[in-house]
């Protein structure tokens, strides 16, 4: 396979740099293609859905994202930096909520959040400040010194989004957060998520396969075979795709020639 030519994403005269802009992204492992010429961009404070079945590229798509694999060809900016130039300025702006669970559940709330803080280097006094601030925002105020495996799933996701919080990130990323929650528990982790975009001006790519949390209105980026389908307002997908609704879409793109 040929390498794309890594080329920056550029923007116009006074316009901020996207928060994530993702330019002729390919990945294979071996002989097999994980992402095949993948591009979009993300602006601050937007709320996307990467929306694909298991096995469509999403997590390969966040691990070239935050690093832990090395892009074979095209080009990814954060913020207008170069993980891969400027591994400090782009990494520092993102936080990153990955499928399998990762808390300790042997240590308390606290301790998970104190030790995720110490390696962002924040400062002790500083980093208990934000960690009583996450607990509280999370909703788990009182609940601090408890063991994480006294928690729910739920409730351990909302520790999980906490700590990912802590330095203060630009941007989130989040693969399959609900996986393994209940319909109750899943919106609650949504509205918390929404809101950091809403209201705080948070870049947030939420990638899932679930079509129940998607709202007609979100931003939708289909991702099949680690392919793009589609990039737009769900409404605007399931329309384009002469279907009734975006779950209709979803099948009819996923099942189509080649799927």
């Amino acid at each position: 396979m040929t390498a794309l030519a890594e080329a920056p994403i550029v923007t116009g005269a006074g316009l901020a740099a996207p928060a994530l802009g993702v330019r002729g992204l390919r990945h294979s492992y071996g002989s097999r293609a994980a992402l095949e010429d993948v591009s979009f961009a993300l602006q601050p404070g937007e709320l996307a859905i990467l929306l694909g079945p298991n096995g469509a590229g999403k997590t390969t798509l966040f691990s070239l994202i935050t690093r832990l694999h090395d892009r074979q060809a095209g080009s990814i900016a954060i913020f207008g930096s170069d993980p891969r130039r400027d591994a400090g300025a782009a990494l520092s702006a993102i936080g990153v909520v990955f499928q399998q669970r990762t808390l300790d559940l042997d240590l308390t709330v606290r301790q998970n959040l104190r030790y995720a803080a110490a390696l962002h280097g924040i400062a002790a006094p500083e980093a208990a400040a934000r960690i009583a601030a996450e607990i509280e925002r999370a909703g788990l105020a009182g609940r601090g010194d408890e063991p994480v495996r006294r928690l729910s799933g739920g409730e351990a996701r909302r520790i999980e989004i906490a700590r990912a919080l802590l330095h203060r990130p630009k941007l989130l990323l989040c693969d399959e957060a609900t996986v393994g929650l209940d319909i109750p528990g899943r919106q609650a982790i949504l509205e918390r998520v929404r809101a950091l975009a809403e209201k705080e001006g948070v870049a947030v790519l939420w990638a899932t396969h679930l079509i129940d949390e998607v709202r007609a209105a979100d931003r939708v980026i289909l991702l099949h075979r680690g392919r793009v389908l589609a990039d737009g307002p769900a409404e605007r997908v399931a329309e384009q795709a002469g279907a009734g609704s975006l779950g209709a879409a979803f099948t009819s793109l996923t099942r189509g020639p080649g799927a």
